[in-house]
């Protein structure tokens, strides 16, 4: 007996059918694939903006000039997102095929593959960010007992385009954080699917 898209077993529990299971799988799978796009652009974003990012200052009739290389840490940021942003152009396009051919995820192997890959760029994303933060922190407020000056002091426009560069990369990193938790949903599915398949077999 069915009612509405809703079957009852025996037991009088409620058995939603396949149909359900495909509107969310299509559901899901476009989220997927909006998130790794707009992480694929804010990434890449971030590398125009720190990898552009320079400033001439004139300090005492010597021309001095300021660019991402001489720290280390934005090298460090430009080259992650580099590759955050290839990745996720990868994934976007895995994604966009999918959708194109109607197709699902068959196998457990390649479900854990993109899930360690988007773990691994998610956490080498937060440790790009950190050391860029903590040396723009430095730029920003200085530290005596170091004898670092505020570097942003004498160079804003460098500040500021960094700044914005990095507030991209953040948004991009919380994106690649929320993509992971989708892989981990996907994957985690195919175990739940498997467990109903012997149950409704045993029946």
């Amino acid at each position: 007996m069915s009612y509405l898209g809703v079957g009852v077993s025996p037991g009088n529990v409620p058995v939603y059918h396949c149909t359900d299971l495909k509107v969310v799988d299509r559901r899901v799978r476009l989220a997927e694939l909006i998130l790794r796009a707009v992480v694929c652009v804010l990434a890449l974003v971030a590398v125009v903006l720190v990898a552009t990012d320079s400033q001439v200052q004139e300090i005492f009739t010597i021309q001095k000039k300021a660019k991402f290389t001489d720290m280390k840490a934005l090298v460090f940021l430009v080259i992650v997102n580099g590759i955050a942003a290839s990745y996720s152009l990868v994934q976007t396009l895995r994604c966009g095929v999918s959708m194109i051919r109607g197709s699902v995820l068959l196998n457990k192997s390649l479900a854990w593959l993109i899930l360690s890959g988007d773990q691994l760029m998610a956490y080498v994303m937060l440790a790009g960010l950190g050391a860029a933060l903590q040396s723009a922190i430095f730029a920003k407020f200085s530290e005596p007992e170091l004898q670092w000056m505020k570097v942003c002091d004498m160079y804003g426009k460098f500040c500021n385009q960094g700044g914005e560069g990095i507030a991209s990369s953040v948004i991009a990193w919380l994106g690649m954080v929320m993509v992971s938790g989708i892989s981990a949903f996907s994957l985690f599915r195919l175990y739940g699917e498997n467990k109903g398949t012997k149950t409704s077999a045993g029946w």
